[in-house]
């Protein structure tokens, strides 16, 4: 106990000086529950910030609270994800490192989809027209207000002139044109493409899942599983709409080899979810690469 006239344990002694500035306050075990929670919300593409409350205000802390923000990149960067954007309008929109437990492997994809070896490139290719469609131009990708439309029988009619017009380009130059099924490269997966029969056969009319509509419907589907497109309607085999989480994930693949090749054939967009291709006088000098990477990460 203090003696009298002593000052308390903890008070300050008559010549103390002014008290010390604050610094930042500790980062404590709930505030890593915070930001684990908010990389969790992440995960969930789906999930819309204003649809819940609670990933709105951790949206609030990663935007005001700059302590918080690094927390919540230092979990994602743990977890090999790689924040795109934290926003009102994507959330916390994550990709997956190809290190990542979360990535999405192309054969891991084309597994699920079907056996047949061929298919991982057919997979892959459908993913890359969607993309090349839903943004046509750069001004598409950077405008975040733009929202892209695509349809199932849009994406095979334009991949089909994207075979059309390499065709005759490889015959003209006098290039093998029957490569190996299994050889690498977009080249390869579009010869492939043009064997495949669009919607196959069946006795009531059904779309095969093999045929090269059924890949594409179901990389549409898993897309929007994935919270990149939403459905809009049944016509043209399917019409979708792009989210801000697709055109963040397609900005950040923009600048991969087959993308660009593709880009670089001149798709004109239509309103309706189709898109035309650019006279072929516009091809000339495209140098196409023969192992150009698809979208997935590859194993």
């Amino acid at each position: 106990m203090s003696g009298a006239g002593e000052p308390g344990w903890g008070a300050p002694t008559a010549d103390a000086g002014p008290p010390a500035a604050a610094g930042p306050a500790p980062v404590t075990p709930a505030d890593a529950a915070d930001a684990a929670r908010l990389v969790s919300f992440g995960l969930q593409p789906k999930l819309l910030p204003a649809r819940d409350a609670e990933y709105g205000e951790l949206l609030r802390r990663y935007r005001d609270e700059p302590a918080f923000a690094r927390l919540a990149d230092a979990v994602a960067t743990g977890l090999g994800l790689v924040v795109l954007e934290v926003s009102t309008r994507a959330g916390m929109a994550v990709t997956a490192a190809e290190d990542s437990v979360f990535a999405v492997r192309m054969g891991e994809y084309a597994r699920r989809a079907s056996a047949d070896s061929a298919d991982r490139f057919l997979h892959g290719l459908a993913h890359l027209a969607v993309a090349a469609l839903a943004f046509p131009r750069p001004e598409d990708l950077a405008d975040d207000g733009y929202i892209g439309r695509i349809t199932v029988n849009g994406v095979d009619a334009f991949v089909r002139q994207a075979c059309r017009r390499l065709e005759e380009r490889a015959e003209q130059e006098g290039e093998n044109t029957d490569p190996a099924t299994d050889a690498p490269g977009l080249e390869s997966a579009w010869r492939i493409y043009a064997r495949r029969s669009a919607t196959g056969a069946t006795k009531d009319a059904r779309r095969l899942a093999g045929s090269t509509t059924g890949i594409i419907a179901k990389a549409v589907t898993f897309l929007v599983d994935s919270g990149f497109l939403q459905r809009t309607g049944d016509d043209a085999g399917g019409a979708y709409r792009t989210t801000a989480r697709y055109q963040l994930q397609v900005r950040d693949m923009a600048g991969s080899a087959a993308m660009a090749e593709l880009l670089e054939l001149g798709i004109v967009p239509v309103a309706d979810g189709s898109a035309a291709l650019l006279p072929g006088e516009d091809t000339d000098d495209l140098d196409l690469v023969s192992d150009a990477g698809l979208p997935f990460h590859s194993g």
